[in-house]
């Protein structure tokens, strides 16, 4: 299994590059930003995201680097398209478009941008990932959807890898786990081991109605880890937790589930220092045993 690192947005550059090139030089696999533009509920300073994961595909010079993920509701896909096809090339090849259907509800009021009711925005955001598989395997790509039209439209230069990897971010099991099974080539989701079994399952099923093999949809999860240490209350987050007997079994019955990757969120870390010695700690302890 994969192991991944996710510095938290809200980081100074300095520190976030310095988590990424820590994970790029200690054995890390994949680093991954998130795409907000402000904190959930709140204000403070967030990365963005487009700006930052082009940083680190010229900085960075090893590890899987991605978008985890781009909201469809204020980004146009034929806008994405050309911008991941350029990431990958500043990458070499590295690059993994996560995308979603957008969620967050202050970004969309503070700046005017509508959001629309659920089922409009996933029927959206299926649309957006036609439009961006189109634009970054053909050399004219026509689209004549609800919400998205293109016309004999190019994306040059495409990227280097072929297709460039479409992560889908996500668990809604009726619409967004459908539109994984139809469209993605990795699938993303917040959840515990037990989260993952069941959505999983669930996965497997649209897979079958969609006449699709599972086994070519690369999987990935995240939860916030404690290390030694137990969660300090309730958290909105799922959470694993405990010594790292007990990591490496959680993270075996994530595997079993068939998990291919988990990502670790560095948001509660102590920049710098603190979170390098914790990504050692965890490399060290758990990944390596994994």
């Amino acid at each position: 299994m994969r192991f991944s690192f996710w510095p938290g947005a809200g980081l100074p550059f300095d520190d976030f590059l310095d988590a990424a090139r820590h994970a790029d030089a200690s054995g890390w696999d994949g680093v991954y930003v998130a795409d907000h533009f402000m904190p959930n509920g709140g204000a403070g300073p967030v990365l963005e995201a487009g700006a930052t994961v082009a940083a680190l595909a010229a900085l960075v010079p090893r590890v899987r680097v991605g978008t985890l993920v781009l909201g469809n509701t204020y980004r146009h896909p034929a806008v994405v398209a050309n911008m991941a096809a350029t990431i990958d090339r500043i990458s070499g090849g590295r690059l993994v478009l996560g995308v979603g259907a957008g969620w967050q509800v202050n970004e969309h009021e503070q700046y005017g941008i509508p959001l629309p009711p659920v089922r409009e925005r996933l029927d959206r955001f299926e649309e957006a990932v036609q439009v961006l598989r189109g634009l970054l395997t053909r050399d004219r790509f026509s689209f004549d959807g609800a919400h998205y039209q293109l016309v004999d439209a190019t994306c040059e230069p495409k990227p280097v890898q072929s297709p460039l990897p479409i992560l889908i971010g996500g668990g809604g099991e009726k619409r967004t786990l459908r539109i994984v099974a139809r469209h993605a080539d990795e699938w993303n989701t917040w959840g515990t081991p037990e989260t993952v079994e069941h959505k999983t399952a669930v996965l497997e099923r649209h897979c079958a109605e969609a006449g699709r093999d599972p086994s070519t949809i690369a999987r990935s999860a995240q939860a916030v880890v404690y290390l030694d240490a137990e969660p300090p209350g309730e958290s909105r987050f799922p959470v694993i937790a405990g010594d790292a007997e007990r990591l490496v079994e959680t993270l075996q019955r994530y595997e079993a589930a068939g998990l291919d990757e988990f990502i670790v969120p560095g948001f509660f870390l102590e920049p710098g220092d603190g979170t390098r010695r914790w990504m050692d700690t965890f490399r060290e302890k758990v990944a390596t045993r994994v």
